[in-house]
């Protein structure tokens, strides 16, 4: 392919993952009564390894981390967004990993194959990126319940002992950052945000 072909499938990829601004994921965004999409949730939580990548636990590329991030829910434009406490079957990786492939398969061959990797790595946790990232994938969903009366936890019935057990992966990519949210979701369950 040459040149202009790769950029007009690129621009097309471009206005297809637009279709991420319309996925509504299960948390407000602080001072807000409306639910984040999932688009928003990207750039927030790019924004949130770049501030807090000095805290990581191995030394990492932030650059991979933050494709890895940008790239990470791009699967939910076609299976859509699920609470993460529901757990991670192999049928919603099957529909995520289908809907990541649909997606990046309007790219350029090479790159669509590079960005489906780093997808993959994201998901199975096993680098100091994807270890990395997928910690700091769970900051924003927290800092939203934490600055918003525990709304989704309340909403969708999690108990203090879901949040716990499934955000304690936070320190496999920063011991640090899980030490300061473990004391705010602690002292959350102390004042009533947490059953």
């Amino acid at each position: 392919m040459n040149r202009l072909q790769d950029i007009a499938r690129i621009l097309d990829f471009i206005v297809e993952v637009e279709k991420l601004k319309a996925v509504l994921r299960k948390t407000r965004p602080v001072g807000l009564g409306r639910y984040e999409n999932s688009a928003e949730h990207s750039w927030h939580v790019c924004l949130a390894a770049l501030m807090l990548q000095n805290f990581a636990n191995e030394a990492l590329d932030i650059d991979r981390v933050i494709r890895m991030l940008l790239i990470h829910d791009l699967g939910e434009i076609d299976a859509g967004d699920q609470i993460v406490y529901a757990g991670h079957t192999a049928s919603r990786y099957r529909e995520e990993r289908a809907g990541v492939a649909r997606v990046l398969g309007m790219l350029p061959e090479e790159q669509a194959a590079e960005y489906l990797a780093l997808w993959e790595e994201f998901e199975a946790g096993e680098t100091p990126e994807s270890r990395y990232a997928r910690a700091i994938d769970r900051v924003p969903p927290l800092l939203h319940n934490l600055h918003g009366g525990g709304h989704s936890w309340k909403e969708n019935g999690i108990s203090r002992e879901q949040v716990m057990a499934l955000n304690s992966r936070i320190a496999l990519g920063s011991e640090a950052l899980w030490q300061v949210l473990r004391e705010r979701l602690e002292q959350a369950a102390d004042d009533g945000l947490l059953t």
